[in-house]
């Protein structure tokens, strides 16, 4: 009886072990076209969070008023090849390595070769006669190159080409020479053309030299000592000091017309008139090619016009000054009077938006403005749009209105009930 009982059990389980292998084969099937409508569905879900649009269309002021500031591009540094980056096969390591949370050097160093370098802190910009784009970067410790025919990125490396230790400031003169300043080894290098050290000066008289610009006419160059609270004034060919704009030793506390407290940056206008961010004193300072104080504009807010961290200025070709301010994340733009023309940006990732920025540089051969940022790691290039265009474009305009309005005036009537005046046309 036992025997029979057992044999009885034996047959219904078999039964059942069939029953659920058959109905594992039918569901696995399905299981699969579901893993794969959600695949679909994750990767149309990826789809849709990617946003395009159209960079021509982001402009200052905003349609229908004449544009005076476009977008270009942004820059970010050396080209990745995204498809080089992808490994067809997991690299072996060995149990060590694991254990250490390491990877293989020439592992390491075959990801550097595809990625190359991208900017982490860019802080000076300066551009060439050729249009090509400097900034000097102490995150990578290196000057990027951008070139702008190519677009290729070279760099001027710390301990390759110059020894490094806090670079901050970059000004071009007329010959493409670029100056440099270091705020740790408190000097400033000269590059030729080719990019090659040729001269350095100013370590015993700076301290802390940040900004700089170069006055081409009058062949002087212009350094800021932030912690100096000064500028210093050399001869842009034998770099011998002349002369000190600003009174030192007073522990930033100076709010009186032609002293500063933690100024930043300079720059020069076509009339060697200098301008200068006094930072902490949250305005802008203009003297003469002598030194001598000529006006201020600016004060402390955040509305149009006033300012919380001005950082870097720049002059256009129409002798706007250009400002932008590293907390209220902004560009305002004034005339020689320190009236506000303009002003675009905000905190943010797009375009158009800053996150720390620092300094502006403008681009004589293309009207164009360029700005560096901190956090983002980031170059943003706008196109400036002159006085000259605006008014054309104005002009074309109005020019096109009334001719709409004249062939309007002498096309019949077609609403309103009006009399329609006879026409006259000759065929030909």
């Amino acid at each position: 009886m036992s025997m029979q009982c057992s044999n009885s059990m034996l047959r219904k389980a078999r039964t059942i072990l069939a029953l659920v292998l058959v109905s594992a084969v039918a569901v696995l099937p399905a299981l699969g076209k579901g893993k794969r409508r959600n695949a679909a569905g994750a990767d149309e879900s990826l789809r849709r969070e990617t946003a395009t649009f159209d960079i021509s269309k982001i402009v200052w002021p905003n349609p229908p008023a004449i544009a005076r500031i476009r977008f270009v591009n942004l820059l970010s540094g050396q080209k990745i090849d995204w498809a080089d980056l992808k490994v067809p096969q997991k690299h072996r390591q060995s149990w060590m390595d694991r254990l250490a949370g390491t990877q293989p050097d020439s592992r390491l160093k075959d990801i550097q070769s595809k990625v190359g370098f991208q900017l982490i802190r860019p802080f000076g910009v300066a551009v060439d006669s050729h249009g090509n784009i400097y900034t000097a970067d102490q995150g990578v410790g290196a000057i990027f190159i951008f070139d702008s025919d190519s677009g290729k990125v070279e760099l001027i490396e710390n301990g390759v080409d110059a020894h490094f230790a806090r670079i901050n400031g970059l000004a071009m003169d007329d010959d493409d020479r670029l100056f440099v300043t270091d705020t740790q080894l408190h000097h400033v290098l000269v590059f030729n053309p080719k990019h090659e050290q040729e001269a350095v000066f100013g370590a015993a008289d700076l301290v802390s030299p940040c900004g700089i610009a170069i006055d081409t006419e009058n062949r002087f160059v212009y350094v800021v000592d932030t912690q100096l609270d000064q500028v210093l004034v050399f001869d842009a060919d034998s770099y011998k000091l002349l002369r000190r704009i600003g009174t030192s030793g007073k522990n930033h506390t100076l709010t009186s017309p032609g002293n500063f407290s933690l100024p930043t940056c300079v720059a020069v206008d076509k009339d060697g008139n200098v301008y200068v961010t006094d930072t902490l004193n949250d305005r802008v300072e203009i003297f003469d090619a002598d030194g001598n104080f000529i006006s201020q504009f600016g004060q402390d807010g955040d509305g149009p016009g006033r300012f919380a961290r001005p950082k870097g200025l720049a002059i256009d070709c129409d002798g706007h000054i250009w400002v932008v301010d590293e907390v209220q994340s902004r560009v305002q733009v004034f005339d020689k009077e320190g009236r506000l023309l303009i002003y675009f940006g905000e905190e943010g990732w797009y375009p158009g938006q800053f996150r720390a920025v620092y300094d502006i540089a403008f681009d004589k051969k293309d009207n164009e403005m360029i700005t560096s940022e901190q956090w983002p790691g980031r170059l943003q290039v706008f196109r400036y749009v002159t006085d000259g265009e605006a008014a054309d474009a104005l002009a074309r305009r109005e020019g096109g209105r009334e001719g709409t309005q004249s062939k309007a005036a002498g096309s019949p009537s077609q609403k309103g009930g009006g009399q329609v005046r006879a026409q006259s046309s000759t065929t030909p």
